[in-house]
């Protein structure tokens, strides 16, 4: 009698083990569950204006390195309504926004500019002035929930007299960009039309002041 009474709770610990085993199996395929797919977006041009050689410009500008909003830098894609902001789900930049801008920035000056010449991060010509571009605001605009949004694009830029970096001109600059519906793919191609429109406006403002730039120091 007492073998059986502990043969039976022998198997009841066995039995009891395998269904915590099985438990913790289920669980651990729960933690490796496949995520929710996240497609990836860029703006910006996707290839270089440059063709042949360039030309020696008469001003040669020094981009600093472009600030940005840390709610907004990375690749997460920002949302307001209101007072209540989110990020875009299923959505990233391929590369950190601020990356993906200055790219947009440097092809522009390439693309557009006319006397000028940016001189990006890496490179150690020397500058006759520089340029500091702080983005303020990069954001899609939500005016109700569902509604198609807006993008907004703001920023303040500065031209420096070098090597001292007296602010020779300063400027502000906002875009405002509706998306044709609140779809993400619209959503993106006001990123791309915003950006443009921002950097246009930025390369026509410094080619108008460069050269005072130039000759403050």
């Amino acid at each position: 009698m007492i073998f059986r009474s502990l043969q039976r709770a022998r198997q009841r610990v066995i039995g009891a083990t395998a269904l915590a085993g099985l438990a913790a199996v289920l669980g651990g395929c729960a933690l490796l569950s496949t995520p929710d797919p996240v497609q990836l977006y860029r703006f910006g041009p996707l290839d270089s204006p440059y063709v042949g050689e360039r030309t020696t410009a008469n001003v040669q500008v020094s981009l600093r390195r472009v600030e940005f909003p840390e709610a907004v830098a990375g690749q997460r894609i920002l949302s307001v309504t209101g007072n209540e902001a989110a990020y875009l789900a299923g959505a990233r930049w391929v590369s950190d926004a601020d990356e993906l801008y200055t790219q947009a920035l440097e092809t522009a000056f390439g693309a557009g500019a006319s006397g000028v010449r940016l001189i990006g991060g890496r490179e150690l010509t020397r500058a006759d002035a520089g340029l500091d571009v702080d983005i303020t605001t990069f954001e899609t605009r939500y005016a109700a929930p569902g509604a198609a949004p807006a993008v907004v694009i703001s920023a303040r830029a500065r031209l420096l007299g070098m090597p001292g970096r007296t602010v020779v001109s300063e400027q502000i600059f906002s875009v405002r960009q509706p998306a044709s519906e609140n779809r993400l793919g619209a959503i993106v191609a006001a990123y791309d039309a915003a950006t443009q429109d921002l950097n246009q406006q930025i390369v026509a403002w410094v080619q108008a002041n460069a050269s005072r730039a130039a000759s403050a120091e």
